[in-house]
């Protein structure tokens, strides 16, 4: 024990270098794992927020003081292992034995707590980390400004020197495609098929209106400000948390919630993002575009009075290009929309699209502003349908078995005579 006494300091000198190794380590992978979303929220966050997303706008900044700090570090805590190395060797109570022994222990010691314990751990909370860390490694990368132009230059010439033709690879090769092609050339029927089924279904996007394939208003639940944890209950439908304007019921911000690993006790309305605000007339394929160009993931759809009727998530559009056959109804309710009880004859859901209705029964229909089953029963019978009415539109003949809620409707369906002209 008396050996250690002298070797005291030089430990605890290790051990903090650890700490700060780790810092930065741990500092390096929540800040680069950040998702896009993660970083539009903590713009509108608090202090330490703003000051993380501040670092995050100069990448090259930030990433050169942490390399430059941990350098320094390791540096540092390898000079200190040499001198307590060499004064174990020189000890007769440890000799080259106890030597050898501790410069491979300090060496696992700093891969582990330094680097891949930090690291693991910051990528399961990215978010909480950078909030944690922002303060002082801001101080940290101000502290190195003097010295940042000399780092960019020594950084450019390096890159010139050793690696003058460095291009920046792409994320797909032709090649890529040509081997993909030939390794499912054993399903060339199912793939071709798909692929027709995904172009057709991206050409329907610049017909189909948004307010056809939304989340009415009825099939989602909003939150007004402040949001805590405990008001949620669980996942919401949609995926995503829609918070209103405060002393309004018109949605503000949404941040999705199924891929979030922690969230905040209190203030959840903080990590909240943007929206975007189409009408109902605007087309799916209009509103895909506008929430790649603007980075947003969900759009509050507007009637003529600038009212909330729906929202579409970038999720909804999807489904729609990818599923062979999207439908909304099975999408919100989880049921199929159309069930065939015996020839002519089908009980549908009233959320129904008519553009799909028409296409599983091959059958023209007049021309209508409404685009659900539902809407053109109230557009036929000018009113509110209720249970066991009946109307005629076009070839159909509906009746209205069920209302088991608001927004849904269920309805047995006849096809009449199809010779007869539908107008």
């Amino acid at each position: 024990m008396n050996s250690l006494l002298p070797l005291l300091p030089w430990l605890i000198a290790m051990l903090i270098l650890i700490c700060c190794s780790g810092f930065f380590s741990a500092s390096e992978a929540a800040m680069f794992y950040l998702r896009p979303s993660d970083r539009r929220s903590l713009k509108n966050g608090h202090p330490r927020d703003r000051l993380a997303w501040s670092l995050l706008n100069d990448p090259d900044r930030l990433l050169s003081a942490v390399l430059f700090w941990n350098l320094v570090i390791n540096i540092a805590y390898f000079t200190i292992g040499s001198i307590v190395a060499i004064r174990m060797e020189s000890d007769p109570v440890f000799g080259q034995s106890g030597c050898i022994a501790f410069a491979i222990a300090s060496l696992l010691v700093i891969i582990f707590f330094s680097e891949m314990l930090p690291k693991s751990y910051a990528v399961l909370k990215p978010v909480a980390i950078t909030r944690t860390v922002s303060l002082p490694l801001s101080i940290a990368v101000r502290l190195l400004d003097p010295f940042m132009p000399v780092l960019q230059a020594v950084n450019l010439i390096s890159r010139r020197i050793l690696l003058p033709s460095f291009k920046k690879e792409p994320y797909l090769e032709t090649g890529d495609l040509e081997r993909a092609i030939e390794l499912t050339g054993d399903n060339d029927a199912t793939v071709i098929k798909q692929e027709q089924a995904v172009l057709q279904n991206i050409v329907q996007l610049s017909k189909i209106r948004i307010d056809e394939w939304m989340r009415p208003r009825t099939q989602f639940v909003n939150y007004t400000p402040p949001v805590s944890l405990n008001d949620l209950r669980s996942v919401p439908a949609s995926g995503y948390l829609l918070v209103t304007e405060t002393g309004s019921e018109e949605i503000e911000k949404a941040i999705r919630l199924d891929n979030l690993f922690d969230l905040p006790d209190e203030n959840v309305e903080r990590l909240a993002g943007p929206v975007l605000y189409l009408p109902w007339s605007a087309t799916v394929a209009d509103a895909l575009e506008k929430m790649s160009h603007r980075d947003h993931e969900v759009t509050v759809v507007l009637n003529e009075y600038g009212e909330t009727i729906g929202i579409l998530t970038i999720e909804d559009v999807l489904e729609t290009v990818f599923n062979y056959a999207p439908s909304r109804t099975k999408r919100l309710l989880d049921q199929n929309p159309l069930h065939q009880i015996e020839e002519g004859k089908w009980v549908v859901s009233g959320m129904m699209s008519l553009r799909r209705l028409s296409r599983e029964l091959e059958v023209d229909f007049p021309e209508t502003h409404s685009v659900t089953v539902a809407g053109v029963i109230q557009e036929a019978m000018q009113r509110l349908a209720t249970p066991q009415d009946e109307c005629d539109w076009g070839p159909l003949h509906f009746r209205v078995l069920e209302i088991p809620h608001r927004g849904h409707m269920i309805v047995e369906m006849i096809l009449k005579n199809t010779n007869e002209d539908p107008s």
